[in-house]
């Protein structure tokens, strides 16, 4: 653990100062927030250059949407979708993860120079991942998934959602250990959205510190999820689209941040970057503790 709030450091990676922050490319027709919009090989590189540029520290490249009820692309096709992008930030310096459930797709991606994997289901959609991701030494993202999303929620009934989800997150991470993954190499997700409601998600925001106890350290993905929607609905009801979620997407980095997560994970980088800053910045105040000798206006 470094001394920032001990939110941990991942071998095999650059170290931040503060809360780091991924941006996303979906090199997909039908992700749930950008769907089509990045979904040519150069239109995917040149946007996740202009994450960098807005302040990401990493950029998490994916081919397949994980929305509920979106249908599973054949590998060939993710493979197509994401290789060439990921070879493209590669070589341009970008630190890459390759979010995938698909222990080929890592395989392919960490030698065309992605740094990390970020499986949603902790691998447990493909019993080759593990296997994979432990030979190849890669740092692993390992979220709390119940199953695929395909025709909506999964088991998504909690009776204490914290303790549950701790529970869960515990075994997956101690199968991924006995596969022979390294404990220094191992990120946690708390899996935000999946199979989760929107008090599930907020219950689980407000309780990062349990999660931050499994001794792992933490990325929190709330970008524009379905539970900022509910936040911000009007009285009618009525929750705003997907892109204009990201100014609350930078609220919760702020929070999450504060809380200690090793990094947070969104589509809209500049505000959650500044954001990101500003809770590293009174983060190093509370550090110093209160300045001695220099009066104040009320002191006078």
């Amino acid at each position: 653990m470094n001394n920032h709030s001990g939110r941990g450091r991942v071998a095999g990676l650059p170290e931040w100062d503060r809360c780091a922050v991924m941006g996303v490319v979906n090199v997909t027709p039908d992700s749930f927030s950008d769907g089509g919009r990045w979904f040519d090989t150069t239109h995917a590189v040149k946007h996740g250059l202009d994450l960098v540029a807005e302040g990401a520290d990493l950029v998490d490249v994916g081919g397949e949407s994980t929305r509920p009820g979106a249908t599973r692309v054949d590998e060939a096709e993710e493979l197509r979708r994401v290789l060439p992008v990921v070879r493209g930030l590669a070589a341009e310096g970008v630190v890459v993860s390759v979010d995938t459930m698909r222990a080929s797709v890592a395989e392919q991606s960490l030698a065309a120079g992605a740094a990390l994997v970020n499986d949603v289901s902790g691998g447990l959609a493909d019993p080759a991942m593990l296997p994979v991701v432990a030979a190849a030494g890669a740092p692993f993202v390992v979220m709390h998934w119940r199953g695929l999303l395909a025709g909506g929620n999964v088991r998504g009934h909690y009776a204490d959602v914290v303790t549950e989800v701790v529970d869960e997150l515990r075994a997956r991470v101690d199968a991924v250990l006995d596969a022979g993954v390294a404990p220094d190499r191992i990120v946690i997700d708390p899996g935000l959205g999946f199979s989760k409601d929107a008090a599930d998600d907020l219950a689980l925001l407000a309780h990062l510190d349990a999660l931050r106890a499994l001794g792992h350290p933490l990325l929190v993905a709330a970008s524009r999820k379905r539970f900022l929607g509910h936040v911000l609905a009007g009285p009618d009801g009525v929750t705003p689209p997907a892109r204009e979620r990201d100014a609350a997407t930078a609220a919760v980095s702020a929070l999450a941040a504060q809380a200690g997560a090793w990094a947070v994970r969104v589509h809209e980088v500049r505000a959650t970057a500044d954001a990101v800053r500003v809770a590293r910045a009174v983060e190093a105040a509370r550090e110093q503790g209160p300045a001695a000798g220099t009066p104040s206006e009320g002191d006078r």
